[in-house]
């Protein structure tokens, strides 16, 4: 099983990330650059996250063998602190391999294979990217222009800082950094970045997790705030349709005054074809195309002005588009939360649809979950899991907050998450250690990535199910991951005393924390910031859990004035 269970997870973790992908891209319409770029930034942090617990089941095992190999009585009395109690004396309990032991030499190259190529997307190529995608240029060349120009301030900072840096290190007697110093400052200024957005999500998902399960349990809640959201949808959708409508009367303007033989006509044809069928084919009714055209007589719109309709074109149907797909699936939600509410006081346990395909999509589960099973299981079930779902994500939600603000404490070991850790380590339980580290991250993650999928900003950056996100929101989404996920599992590390910075012990670190290097170059941020800023988690949970409640009195005040 040598290195077996890495490939497997690496192979998983790629159909995960292309199937979430394909949940919010559109493989036929999006461009292939940006699937796959987005694709990579996906892949890659999930690859941390699910890579990690073997990582720390792999360096317990080194510990393990390295404690058995200079084991005497002088040696072993000079091991004081965590380690001395977490490692146990080989001879009593034996280094057992773990069944999925990776050899040594392989986690170094990949986590340093996997961070810079992520740490490159996040930085580098992603914003490009984004601009690329967003332009409204009508040739590759002028689309890369853009996309320059409009990243030349971002990329400058970066030139800035980093060269005002350098002068500090040149005038300043008492520093002489080396490569590796540099780089781990490097990787230090990036993880603070991270940091700091990273308890801002992570205190918002804290709270917002358990309590929607709660509230999942609640029909009546749910079908008003179905309500909710279908009214404000509406109101999207005509503000949707008036935009398209007015950009559409804009392309009909240009369509009838540049002709078939002017030099822009290219240029038109290709924001054609970016309009809806039914405007192109009204639009090519209209057009005398045996009309030439006269510079002289009529004043025609420049390239300039063609490349901002053209990225109005694509924004507005985008909109449209992504608008109407969301309002017929809030409807069929709205329609099956009524047949809920119908149901539950039906007396034949037979769950009856209003409006009832003439065909199942799928016959062998509408075989199994029959009218009766779904009778039992929305009416009765569903509500009482939600609940039970919602009371072990709060306890989950606690030990975080109560980790987050103890894991510094060393002697006596005040982190919950360091102490089921160092449990399991006394037995050399592996399966265990690998399932509570692979337990603790996937609710960390869930927690910051669920915030990220729910971040609407304005509708410049919007992750929208059934595939209509669109191209500039997915690779924005790609670099909030790439961004984020290295601080998590650093913090994760911290949390479970695996990272010699927190633990300040001389124990052999996990081949992760080894490519971050040592924070001790920056000891402000390793023993200042590191340590001290996740305590804010509990200032934004509290935060949020307050204005979640006042949040459910305004919709509560909503629903009895619509009453």
């Amino acid at each position: 099983m040598s290195g077996a269970a890495l490939g497997l997870e690496i192979v998983f973790v790629f159909f995960l990330a292309l199937f979430l992908l394909h949940r919010y891209g559109d493989f036929k319409k999006q461009h292939r650059l940006v699937i796959v770029g987005t694709l990579l930034a996906w892949y890659l942090c999930f690859l941390i996250v699910f890579i990690l617990p073997l990582d720390v089941s792999t360096t317990i095992y080194n510990r393990c063998k390295h404690a058995a190999a200079n084991s005497s009585p002088p040696e072993s009395s000079n091991i004081t602190g965590l380690y001395a109690t977490a490692t146990p004396v080989p001879s009593q309990h034996p280094c057992f391999k773990p069944w999925s032991y990776i050899p040594d030499g392989i986690m170094p190259i990949f986590w340093r294979v996997v961070y810079w190529t992520s740490q490159f997307l996040t930085w580098i190529l992603l914003p490009f990217m984004q601009s690329y995608a967003r332009s409204g240029g009508f040739s590759i060349t002028g689309k890369i222009k853009t996309a320059l120009i409009e990243n030349a301030i971002y990329y400058g900072t970066y030139l800035l800082i980093f060269g005002a840096f350098l002068i500090y290190v040149a005038v300043n007697p008492h520093l002489h950094l080396e490569w590796n110093q540099l780089q781990t400052i490097g990787i230090a200024a990036a993880n603070t970045w991270g940091l700091f957005l990273l308890v801002l999500l992570l205190g918002y998902g804290l709270v917002e997790i358990p309590r929607s399960y709660w509230n999942g349990a609640k029909k009546g809640y749910l079908l008003m705030k179905t309500y909710f959201k279908a009214a404000k949808l509406m109101t999207e959708k005509a503000d949707a349709e008036e935009t398209l409508e007015d950009v559409m009367e804009e392309v009909r303007k240009v369509n009838e005054s540049i002709k078939y033989n002017h030099p822009l006509r290219k240029c038109v044809d290709t924001i054609l074809k970016k309009c809806p069928v039914e405007y192109q084919e009204k639009m090519g009714r209209n057009m005398d195309d045996y009309e030439d055209f006269d510079e002289k007589r009529n004043a025609y719109p420049s390239e300039k002005s063609l490349v901002k309709l053209h990225k109005q074109v694509i924004y507005s149907v985008q909109r449209h588009r992504r608008t109407q797909v969301q309002w017929q699936i809030l409807l069929e939600q709205a329609f099956y939360l009524e047949d809920v509410a119908k149901n539950e006081t039906s007396g034949t346990c037979q769950f009856v649809h209003t409006f009832q395909s003439p065909e199942p999509e799928n016959r062998f589960i509408q075989y199994f979950y029959n009218p009766t099973i779904e009778w039992y299981w929305e009416c009765l079930l569903r509500p009482w899991f939600y609940r039970i779902l919602a009371v072990v994500l709060s306890i989950f939600s606690v030990i975080v907050v109560w980790s987050e603000c103890t894991f510094f404490s060393t002697t006596p070991v005040l982190s919950l998450f360091a102490v089921f850790i160092q449990l399991a380590e006394k037995t050399y339980n592996y399966i265990y250690i690998e399932i509570a580290c692979f337990l603790s991250i996937f609710f960390l993650s869930i927690c910051v990535y669920s915030t990220v999928f729910r971040i609407r900003v304005f509708n410049y950056y919007y992750l929208a199910s059934h595939h209509q996100t669109d191209a500039y929101s997915l690779l924005f989404s790609g670099m909030l991951f790439c961004r984020l996920t290295p601080p998590l599992c650093l913090n994760f590390l911290g949390l479970t005393h695996m990272d010699s910075s927190i633990s300040h012990q001389n124990t052999q670190p996990t081949a992760y924390t080894s490519i971050m290097g040592s924070m001790k170059v920056l000891s402000f941020i390793a023993d200042g910031f590191y340590i001290y800023y996740p305590m804010l988690v509990v200032i934004l949970c509290i935060a949020t859990y307050f204005r979640i409640r006042k949040s459910g009195r305004i919709l509560a005040e909503v629903r009895l004035k619509r009453t």
